[in-house]
């Protein structure tokens, strides 16, 4: 099947583009990779002090230099529902390889926060910038040139980006990211909504807010929502880097442990020393990053993907682009309804024929690049596959050509929407991301006086006292990664979906994230350059008339350019980066690039 010609387009670009810094990338890592096996080459003391905790048998093949050697790397910690699995993850690993003729060891740790328990708190300051401490956590572990190899233990949001940069600075090495599956589906997404709209509305107390929550988070494995930590397994999944079908398959089952089982023998093969050499530095290249971007968009994935791709693309060499992701939404339809974009959750995807069935339909209409490499076959095409429990362990088959839902995955024939579920604004108030998937087409183009904020808090005590019962377009600044951290603002949804309900014109505009969870109220965020760094947010004043047309990509303010231009910034506020180890991330805070340039500290 040809590629369709504005896939093959924007790759061409892509690669053009980045041709210097991707050619520099490939030979650094080629340099690394004729070094061998590292560890023969080290001096008897460092040998001896990598493999002293060993047992006999890992001594042994350790001193002769010819064994592959894996690293795993994990988030595990057992407050995050998504990671606690993980727990068992490394002897499962360590007992497979072994038994494949490898060793592995458990080189590290990394930090593994949840936007889930930090949401519109002082801790989601340090979200964004965790994934790149994640990414230098990742690079700590694999500096010890013990390893052959690495195993990568993550599921949620900047823990898998944190991981892959971090593992690409490494890139000559093969790496297999090891997911642990979706808990099982609790309080359906639409009684939980209703729930949260009506506490917003005073209509409903703490305690059964609280219970219903309790009752959709409830158990060990990743929430089923499709926010950014399923939008990661996804994206991992059509990247190339899990084994086929491994993103959705539940903890606990037994082929959960034989796929991460599977997954401990087959990075044996991708090692220099195995028969099928796969460095991920090499196998994600622009189709790679490409294919990503299309799944992202035929799913309505996370807008925190806008920033994550453009920086692991960066780190690998590959300058990808928000005019990339808006230019290949235009042809990519939308083919999956999960919630906040429907009422279906990961789950019922998975059932109804999951990635296997939207691999299959993106590669037959030419929109993902079926020859890209990946670790678990030759190609993206032995993605159509999934994985079965038989004859004690993951055994593939052909996945099926019918989706078993249409409510919740259609094939590319009857798509929910034509396009796909991003969209890029831009205007006199710099450039912007909105996710559309879930935004009724009525409620995409918003023309409404500004009212201003500069933290949720103020928009949220506007909100109960009455101020914002009117059309508005509420402008949240000074939330960038440079003022403070970019903290997701997903606690706004309820109350601006109030406001949309009671039948007004309403949308926000930001600098900050709104994240894979966000809502049906039309949302401009991520606004580049933001206000701390001279962005014209910053000389938004209340009562000032703003444009948001989501579907013809408009974002602007409508005050004369003179008169826009001569008003003085306003100052964000400083001091609020105290507290909760916020003192702490100050040099990432003025490091920062900007968010289309993926929010990240490495230059």
């Amino acid at each position: 099947m040809a590629v369709h010609p504005v896939l093959a387009e924007v790759t061409r670009r892509v690669a053009e583009r980045s041709a210097g810094a991707r050619g520099a990338y490939l030979e650094r890592i080629q340099d690394a990779r004729t070094e061998g096996p590292v560890r023969g080459g080290m001096g008897c003391a460092n040998l001896a002090h990598g493999f002293a905790a060993c047992g006999v048998q890992d001594k042994l093949w350790l001193r002769g230099g010819v064994t592959p050697n894996i690293a795993i790397v994990s988030a595990y910690n057992d407050m995050l529902s998504a990671h606690q699995p993980l727990q068992d993850y490394p002897g499962l690993l360590k007992a497979a390889i072994r038994a494949a003729g490898g060793t592995a060891q458990f080189a590290g740790g990394v930090p593994a926060m949840c936007d889930g328990i930090t949401q519109g708190r002082a801790g989601m300051e340090l979200s964004l910038f965790s994934r790149d401490v994640v990414a230098m956590a990742t690079a700590v572990a694999l500096s010890h040139d013990m390893f052959d190899g690495a195993l990568l233990l993550g599921v949620c949001d900047k823990i898998v980006p944190g991981l892959v940069i971090g593992a690409l600075s490494f890139g000559h090495l093969p790496v297999i990211l090891v997911p642990a599956g979706p808990m099982a589906s609790g309080l359906p997404n639409d009684a939980k909504a209703k729930v949260r709209k009506r506490f917003a509305a005073g209509e409903a107390g703490r305690d059964e807010l609280l219970a219903a929550e309790a009752a959709s988070y409830h158990s060990p494995g990743t929430c089923t929502f499709y926010g950014t930590a399923n939008s990661n397994q996804l994206l991992m999944e059509v990247m190339g880097l899990h084994l086929p079908g491994a993103s959705f398959v539940p903890p606990g089952s037994k082929l959960r442990d034989a796929l991460t089982e599977a997954a401990g023998r087959r990075v044996l093969r991708l090692t220099d020393l195995g028969d099928h050499y796969t460095p991920i530095g090499e196998l994600l290249d622009e189709r790679a990053f490409v294919n990503g971007v299309v799944a992202l968009l035929a799913t309505g994935g996370s807008t925190n993907h806008t920033l994550h791709l453009v920086a692991m693309a960066a780190a690998a060499g590959i300058e990808l682009t928000w005019d990339d992701f808006d230019e290949l939404s235009r042809v990519t339809p939308l083919l999956t309804r999960l919630y906040p974009n429907g009422s279906a959750d990961v789950n019922h995807f998975h059932a109804a024929g999951g990635t296997a069935f939207l691999i299959g339909e993106l590669i037959d209409a030419g929109l993902l690049h079926a020859d890209a490499r990946t670790v678990g076959g030759d190609t993206l095409a032995d993605y159509r596959r999934v994985p079965e429990f038989a004859g004690g362990g993951a055994e593939w088959r052909a996945g099926v050509t019918e989706s078993g839902d249409t409510d919740v995955l259609r094939p590319v024939a009857e798509p929910f929407d034509a396009q796909g579920g991003l969209h890029t604004v831009r205007g006199n108030l710099g450039r912007a991301v909105v996710k559309v998937s879930a935004v009724r087409p009525e409620h995409r183009t918003v023309e409404a006086p500004a009212r201003v904020f500069d933290s949720q808090e103020d928009l949220q005590d506007a909100f109960a006292a009455g101020e914002l019962d009117r059309d508005v377009v509420a402008v949240v600044r000074n939330q960038g990664p440079r003022a403070n951290g970019m903290p997701e603002l997903h606690r706004l949804t309820p109350p601006l979906s109030v406001l949309q309900d009671r039948g007004h014109r309403v949308a926000l505009v930001t600098d900050g994230r709104m994240s894979g969870a966000s809502g049906a109220v039309p949302a401009a965020i991520h606004v580049s350059p933001e206000a701390a760094a001279g962005g014209p947010l910053a000389r938004v004043r209340d009562g000032d008339v703003v444009r948001l047309d989501a579907d013809a990509g408009v974002l602007e303010v409508l005050v004369p350019a003179g008169e826009f231009a001569a008003r003085e910034p306003a100052a964000g506020d400083a001091g609020r980066a105290r507290g909760t180890g916020r003192e702490l991330f100050q040099v990432f805070r003025h490091a920062v690039g900007p968010a289309e340039r993926g929010a990240g500290v490495f230059k």
